[in-house]
């Protein structure tokens, strides 16, 4: 056998793997990530909480690109611990406690009787502080999942998925995003920089020396973005006639109004069943009709525009199945999504709930992987 023919395979799985090899669209990770933290959102039970953590960072693992924004998943990670650490200490000083068995005693605070309800220190049962930990956990996985989403699409492509009357408003949100990314970026930059001159990066000192370079960079870039904006007509709008404007007015008002009809027409009983659903669909006819017509005064133009094909529909509905399936389970009031904490009891665990999470680890499979380093990973195997 030939030098030629040992390098054949090799040549051909990498011409494979790098054709098959792409970025998912960004909207697919965002409803894949929202389908986790809607079930989170409908739970307090610590296991199954854990268990959308764990999928959520499998997925990340398996499927996120070698860009310096795709490592931000371990910063979301330690503000959900900082996110459950202030809930369980607000629940110790502030909250009403939950329960008879007694921990420990706060100094207690005599507040006035304007402030009734409300109390500084005194008794701290432990049923409080389980259930704050619950409802920290929850928190905390929310905000893991948005974590998720932001590691494994980039801000700057789920801007071009952004309708065009939305384009202002999404272009605020990503700026917005992208901080996280961005910061964990420059403070690996400025980190790495200060190893190789032998500065010490721990401590006070070392935090401050770090802050500064991370400051300027974030000012610096904030210039070099508004810059950039202003270079690219940003803000400018398409000239619309006097009556295309009105319409577009009258279309978005009349569908807040009839959303609000319809709305308060489900929500409540004696109102005529007429005024309900068929209220609501007018109203979401009526905001799509004004967002279309809003869309044309933005002058937009899409270069290279992300594909929709099957790993995104794949993605998507794993989120979707997994949301529907833990909203739906929440409404039967099927037991052990809500943990127990007076009396304090070890949280059951459902199956279908576990099976509804665990339909979200698929897209570590469906979804193709991303080009770069996972791509070279799979050729060397």
């Amino acid at each position: 056998m030939t030098a030629l023919d040992v390098r054949a395979p090799d040549a051909t799985r990498h011409r494979r793997a790098t054709r098959l090899a792409r970025l998912l669209h960004p909207g697919a990770w965002w409803l894949w990530a929202a389908g986790l933290a809607v079930a989170a959102s409908r739970m307090t039970n610590p296991l199954l909480l854990l268990l959308i953590v764990a999928v959520a960072g499998y997925v990340v693992a398996a499927r996120r690109s070698p860009s310096p924004w795709a490592r931000s998943f371990a910063v979301f990670l330690k503000l959900g611990l900082i996110v459950i650490a202030i809930r369980v200490v607000f629940q110790a000083i502030v909250a009403a406690p939950i329960g008879t068995t007694v921990i420990f005693t706060l100094p207690a605070l005599t507040l006035p009787e304007i402030m009734a309800g409300v109390r500084l220190g005194g008794p701290v049962t432990l049923e409080s502080m389980v259930a704050a930990l619950y409802d920290g956990m929850r928190l905390a996985t929310i905000l893991i999942c948005v974590g998720a989403a932001n590691s494994l699409a980039s801000p700057a492509r789920l801007l071009k998925a952004v309708p065009a009357a939305l384009y202002e408003f999404g272009l605020s949100v990503v700026v917005a995003v992208t901080f996280a990314p961005q910061l964990v970026a420059d403070l690996d930059r400025v980190r790495t920089a200060r190893r190789l001159r032998g500065r010490s990066v721990g401590g006070v000192r070392g935090t401050a020396a770090v802050a500064l370079p991370v400051l300027e960079g974030a000012l610096e870039r904030s210039v070099t973005l508004a810059a950039a904006m202003d270079s690219r007509g940003y803000g400018r709008q398409a000239e619309r006639t006097p009556l295309a404007r009105h319409a577009t007015a009258a279309a978005l008002l009349s569908a807040l109004v009839f959303v609000v009809i319809g709305a308060y027409a489900l929500l409540d009983a004696s109102a005529p069943a007429a005024l309900g659903l068929p209220m609501l669909a007018l109203g979401f006819a009526l905001g799509i009709a004004g967002f279309a017509l809003a869309g044309r005064r933005s002058v937009r133009t899409r270069y290279r525009p992300d594909p929709w094909s099957w790993p995104e529909w794949g993605v998507a509905l794993c989120g979707v199945a997994t949301g529907a399936t833990l909203i739906a389970m929440s409404i039967s009031g099927v037991p052990g999504l809500i943990a127990p904490v007076d009396p304090l009891g070890w949280p059951a665990v459902p199956p279908l709930a576990v099976a509804g999470i665990l339909i979200s680890v698929l897209p570590a499979v469906i979804a193709p992987p991303a080009p770069g380093l996972r791509v070279r990973a799979e050729v060397s195997e």
